[in-house]
């Protein structure tokens, strides 16, 4: 089924009640770190593996950060739970960062299958990587699509970024670095949480956000294609311990279902439904699993 569908029954639905999963023997246990997006995906995975192997299904959501996250698979207190690659690449294998999202999947795969005994998926479908987004009032008007043709509006830029992107590798040096984009004067930095309304109230022009947050599936605004592949991969995927796909037989088909179903609009409106509309978690995962085909 289309993005387009998913994304409309998320709109759409309501009065939508959890299901109940089924007892087993030892439960499989979901896990995910802590923000609106992996809680999305943890209840997600949960639900559907619990209807597909009828089996109890535990959740320790909003576990803490990618760490803590990774220790618990390695001790065995969690089975699975979604990553990032970039994320996995530099923060738990410490290697060098490359722009090209194959050739990280690939040495994550490799890299976490030979050091951990943890097998990565094929990815989900969306990249929640950095975004650079302007009003879309003023992408229409000077028809500007990418970071390149950022880099050529002669009026210059007033930016907007978090803290944190100021200072990261990835973030604001190398990227004035490889655009060149013009500015009108500093930075201005703040809370993440404030960079739309700064866009919106024309405190700023342009913000350095990420391409899944909820309010690009509602605002009027445009996402810059980052032509030059300036910003790493950060595409998501389910982390599996291999212990426990051997000791489940059907898990891991039952996990491969969801590789390829989401999408960066997708995933936009399910964190929009939960950090914006105020839906419980349990009930967005039921609509996205009934608007994706796996339950009736």
């Amino acid at each position: 089924m289309g993005g387009e569908k998913i994304v409309a029954g998320l709109i759409a639905a309501a009065g939508v009640h959890w299901l109940t999963a089924c007892a087993g023997d030892k439960p499989i246990t979901v896990g995910s770190k802590n923000f609106t997006e992996q809680v999305i995906l943890g209840e997600i995975v949960a639900q559907h593996v619990s209807l597909r192997l009828s089996q109890r299904v535990d959740r320790k959501l909003n576990l803490g950060g990618t760490l803590l996250a990774h220790q618990a698979m390695l001790q065995g207190g969690l089975d699975l739970y979604p990553e990032y690659t970039g994320t996995a690449l530099t923060s738990i294998l410490k290697l060098p960062l490359s722009s090209d999202p194959a050739e990280v999947f690939a040495k994550v795969r490799a890299e976490y299958q030979a050091r951990f005994g943890i097998l990565w998926l094929d990815p989900l479908g969306f990249n929640n990587t950095f975004a650079m987004v302007i009003r879309g009032e003023d992408a229409r008007r000077s028809r500007i699509e990418s970071l390149s043709g950022a880099a050529r509006y002669a009026s210059g830029w007033t930016l907007g970024v978090g803290y944190e992107f100021q200072q990261r590798p990835d973030g604001l040096p190398g990227l004035l670095k490889t655009y060149r984009l013009p500015l009108k004067g500093s930075p201005k930095t703040m809370d993440l949480g404030l960079l739309y309304k700064a866009l919106e109230q024309k405190q700023v022009d342009m913000v350095a956000a990420n391409a899944t947050d909820g309010l690009l599936s509602v605002m009027d605004v445009k996402v810059l294609r980052d032509d030059k592949r300036y910003f790493p991969p950060y595409q998501a995927a389910l982390t599996v311990r291999a212990g426990a796909l051997a000791a489940r037989p059907g898990l891991k088909e039952a996990l491969e279902q969801l590789s390829g179903k989401f999408s960066d609009e997708i995933m936009r409106a399910l964190n929009y439904q939960v950090d914006g509309k105020h839906r419980p978690v349990n009930e967005v995962a039921v609509t996205f699993l009934r608007a994706a085909g796996f339950m009736a």
